[in-house]
């Protein structure tokens, strides 16, 4: 294991580590006065997102050991069973909060959108390795686009807008990143501008629009005090007050006020403002950087990747991270409608951190494939 971890990028694993650890112990204090409500303990969201980070651990293990090359068929068939469970849920799942995203096992919620989208980077970058020599052919090329399209469709009809447009433009990303030609990027581009005014078309002539309208208020989002008695205000604007409360220096663990209630997602989408109302301006500032670090890292391991697989995987979880930190952020600040898309590492949920772990452990078992190959051309 120590010669496993010696081929590891150190600075990665170290923030990762980190982050998780400093996640957990703020989920603690931000999520004690709810469970304590619901459960009688102050501890039972701590615990559930412990066990699973061990979980995530163990998992992590194995995939380091594995090489990526060995996904090469199971990738299809984790990709079916993910659509299984997306359409089962439809067909059949309980809504929570307005949504068909979870399903239940021994009191753990699993969200199959969740995993979507690791397994939507692995195949793209599985299948655009395998038929690299077919990408100037239209067909080749959209196949990764199609299973994304059909990740997307599956995740906004349960509804959940955050998770599909986290799915989308993972996709979107992805493809152009990838070798297919130069043509038929633009041709692609042009089919969705015209699916999307013939789409914004046909909305303004009917007047349907296929957003709910608990997902059209989430558009209400400037000036979000002045709607303190809405829900498409209220939330924000204790957000707002909980970063106002925070001092620029301050290290003050379990005296947030927000977290009695007054921010009902404390725990989850708006732990951001619970950790600066603890730890001050500076933490908070810090948590951004430590952000752009890992993102970084990832992309140095994608541009050392001697094959294409290896590089797309790790600029799909750069990507992911991305996108997953800047949704987050301009939602809860107020500067784009909060979609409920959970912050990398710092947020309770059970699902979005195994698959972050699991993302991670793809981007060092790349980094450990690299190693390994750099020895053999060194030994040539």
């Amino acid at each position: 294991m120590i010669r496993t971890l010696n081929k590891m990028d150190k600075t990665l694993l170290l923030l990762t580590i980190f982050m998780f650890i400093f996640g957990l112990f703020m989920i603690l204090d931000a999520s004690s006065m709810k469970s304590f409500l619901e459960y009688g303990e102050n501890t039972k969201y701590f615990i559930k997102q412990l066990i699973v980070l061990i979980g995530s651990s163990i998992i992590s293990l194995i995939i380091f050991k594995i090489p990526i090359k060995r996904y090469n068929k199971l990738i299809y068939i984790i990709c079916g069973i993910i659509i299984f469970m997306l359409i089962t849920l439809l067909i059949a799942g309980e809504a929570t909060n307005n949504s068909k995203s979870w399903f239940y096992i021994a009191g753990f919620g699993i969200q199959p959108s969740e995993f979507a989208k690791v397994a939507l980077i692995v195949f793209t970058g599985i299948y655009y390795q395998m038929n690299i020599k077919k990408l100037d052919k239209l067909i080749y090329a959209v196949i990764p686009l199609g299973l994304g399209a059909i990740f997307t469709l599956l995740t906004l009809l349960q509804p959940d807008g955050g998770t599909g447009l986290i799915l989308f433009l993972i996709s979107l990303m992805l493809f152009y990143a990838s070798p297919v030609t130069k043509k038929i990027k633009i041709n692609v581009t042009i089919c969705g501008l015209v699916i999307a005014v013939i789409g914004l078309l046909m909305i303004l002539i009917t007047g349907k629009s296929p957003l709910s309208s608990m997902q059209k208020g989430r558009f209400n989002y400037l000036n979000p005090c002045t709607r303190y008695q809405e829900d498409s205000g209220y939330q924000v604007c204790n957000g707002y007050i909980a970063i106002n409360n925070g001092k620029l220096f301050s290290i003050q663990p379990g005296n947030s006020k927000q977290k009695y209630l007054y921010l009902p997602e404390a725990y989850t989408d708006f732990i951001f403002p619970i950790i600066v109302e603890d730890m001050g301006l500076i933490t908070g500032i810090l948590m951004i950087l430590i952000y752009m670090i890992i993102i970084i890292r990832i992309i140095i391991i994608s541009q050392k990747s001697y094959n294409l697989v290896n590089a797309l995987i790790c600029y799909g979880i750069a990507c992911y991270i991305f996108l997953h930190v800047v949704v987050n952020l301009t939602g809860v600040l107020g500067i784009l409608p909060l979609t409920g898309v959970p912050l990398p590492f710092l947020s309770y949920g059970g699902s979005f951190a195994l698959t972050l772990a699991i993302g991670l452990a793809f981007v060092q078992r790349v980094s450990i494939e690299n190693y390994n190959y750099m020895q053999k051309k060194v030994l040539r």
